[in-house]
């Protein structure tokens, strides 16, 4: 009887290291992807004036990629409203520490969420803003930054995850901004988005980077002219979607 009740706990505990097994292996066919942008990403819902909220996840641009993509792919949204490329926002001190500039936090991000196959960055329009003071190849060149981030942290803390590959997206250019002081804010920024594709891309192109210019793929239409709306948010997701299969696969 006791060697009876032996073999039954030897067979549970193979059955469970074969389940374990096959979980990890599961989870290793899984492409993780994580999308590191600003507001745009995160999901802000345009609105004229004052605070709003945020889209559904099904709506946000990153949602509607991963259910483009499938069950075989993992979409982890890193979107703030007001991130930067590489540099800090005096005008919201609530927000302390990195989290508005982008270079200060990509690698935690990346840390964090390791394994990743991919890290997708949308960033820029929030350099434009007149304060900064930015010219479109410095904001380039904050992107350029981002990528090398991605490679020198390679497999974050203690673990043998090689580097993800890095897609930079150019963000549409803004749109009709207002009210006026949101307008006043983005002074001369539209000019500013508009130049910024092809410095993305040579960019780009000089790290060994993918890219792609999202402004092929739909406009800035929300009412406030800086943020989408959930047509833009759509076309955005299934476009990506494509380029994203066409690097990972």
């Amino acid at each position: 009887m006791l060697l009876t009740r032996h073999s039954f706990i030897s067979g549970l505990a193979a059955i469970a290291l074969l389940a374990g097994n096959i979980t990890y292996a599961a989870d290793d066919a899984t492409k993780r992807i994580m999308v590191y942008g600003d507001s745009n990403t995160w999901g802000y819902m345009p609105v004229e004036s004052g605070p709003t909220t945020r889209y559904p996840a099904d709506v946000r641009w990153p949602g509607v990629m991963e259910t483009e993509l499938g069950s075989e792919y993992e979409v982890i949204e890193e979107g703030l409203s007001a991130r930067t490329t590489d540099v800090p926002d005096p005008t919201l001190p609530h927000i302390s520490g990195a989290g508005l500039d982008g270079s200060a936090y990509l690698s935690s991000a990346i840390a964090t969420h390791h394994p990743l196959d991919l890290v997708v960055i949308m960033l820029g329009t929030n350099d434009v803003k007149a304060m900064f003071d930015r010219s479109p190849f410095r904001i380039a060149l904050g992107v350029g930054k981002l990528i090398d981030i991605v490679e020198q942290t390679g497999g974050g803390v203690g673990t043998s995850y090689p580097a993800p590959k890095v897609l930079v997206l150019s963000p549409p250019p803004l749109g009709d901004v207002a009210p006026e002081g949101r307008a006043e804010r983005f002074a001369g920024g539209v000019e500013k988005t508009e130049a910024l594709p092809p410095l993305y891309e040579a960019i780009a192109e000089a790290a060994g980077a993918e890219f792609y210019d999202v402004g092929t793929l739909a406009t800035t239409d929300g009412i406030d002219g800086v943020h989408f709306s959930p047509e833009t948010h759509n076309a955005i997701g299934v476009g990506v979607a494509e380029k994203v299969m066409s690097i990972l696969e």
